[in-house]
């Protein structure tokens, strides 16, 4: 990939301030550990070739990192890089010497990453490199989860809905599609464990994939309640013997009157700690714009929702002024 200047480069110095979707590309290109994730991925993909000439898997794995971070498909990804200037320099693209990568290119190259799990690889890398920089701590999570809403029309090539996706009713809503289960740092708020099911699957049967085999305690919602009594956590040594702060239901928090005031205190204290865990899903839904699912299917789902909360972990980093450079040894 060269790095001559083009013609729209030349254009675009005339411009009086730069974007928010510039500064934030920019930002989050001198971030991503491209060297790791490339050398994660470019095994699987290079492996795949057939026909003729595959493109590099840096330009492939940025492609699809944009894709990601504005809820694209795959055609609108391509429409998006050939529309914007900003995006075309996150790919390190000069449209005078090279294509953008259509569709059909990009969706193959995220097959290969749902059919190897290099989702979650991307997600695990993360998290190590986190914790060599000083930025994850160790100890503690949270746990919660959060709806990502699958089409419930039946116009489709099927005429059926998604086949791996369930409805389930949270109060009065009646919701389709999937959950996106989460373990965050309970010291950072980055996210440490995503684990994807079908809508109907409840959150306190999960619990115990999304806490850390060093954690001592684990504060949740009151969806997690009677999670101490489980059997998997029950009859595991390390599970059994954590500390499970679990919030307590709404309705029995109303009912408190004023001589308990202090039991409202503490609620209002585990209710501070928990608040860690809704800003990756903000990031995720509101940011990435990934309120809906775009695939059919868990292992789609899951491996965009990896790659998603990773991509918000970086994004914290950003806001929070943090880089992945590692923290020195003491002397």
């Amino acid at each position: 990939m060269g790095s001559q200047m083009s013609f729209g480069d030349l254009e675009s110095q005339g411009q009086r301030r730069k974007t928010r979707r510039e500064e934030f590309l920019e930002r989050m290109d001198a971030i991503v550990p491209w060297d790791r994730w490339c050398a994660l991925v470019g095994p699987s993909y290079h492996s795949q070739a057939r026909g003729r000439h595959v493109r590099g898997a840096e330009t492939m794995l940025r492609m699809y990192l944009l894709q990601v971070m504005f809820g694209l498909s795959d055609e609108g990804t391509e429409d998006a890089v050939l529309d914007s200037r900003a995006m075309q320099r996150f790919m390190h693209l000069d449209l005078m010497q090279e294509q953008v990568p259509d569709a059909t290119t990009l969706a193959k190259f995220r097959h290969v990453l749902e059919r190897e799990g290099l989702g979650s690889a991307i997600l695990r890398d993360l998290d190590a490199q986190l914790e060599e920089a000083g930025i994850m701590m160790r100890g503690g999570s949270i746990v919660d989860a959060t709806f990502i809403e699958a089409p419930s029309s039946t116009k489709n090539r099927g005429h059926a809905r998604d086949p791996e996706a369930h409805q389930s009713k949270k109060g009065k809503n009646w919701h389709f599609g999937y959950k996106a289960h989460i373990g965050v740092d309970a010291g950072s708020g980055l996210v440490h464990t995503v684990e994807t099911t079908a809508a109907n699957v409840s959150d306190v049967s999960m619990a115990h994939a999304l806490v850390r085999e060093d954690d001592a305690f684990c504060y949740a919602d009151s969806g997690y309640t009677g999670v101490a009594k489980r059997p998997e956590v029950a009859s595991d040594p390390h599970l059994s013997s954590m500390r499970w702060t679990v919030a307590r239901k709404p309705s029995t928090i109303k009912g408190l009157d004023c001589t308990l005031s202090a039991e409202k205190g503490i609620e209002s204290r585990k209710a501070s700690v928990r608040s860690k865990v809704e800003h990756p899903f903000l990031i995720v839904k509101r940011r990435f714009g990934h309120l809906r699912t775009r695939y059919r299917g868990t292992g789609k789902n899951s491996c965009m929702l990896c790659v998603s909360f990773a991509l918000a972990n970086l994004a914290m980093c950003i806001s929070a002024g943090r880089s992945l450079a590692s923290r020195p040894e003491a002397a």
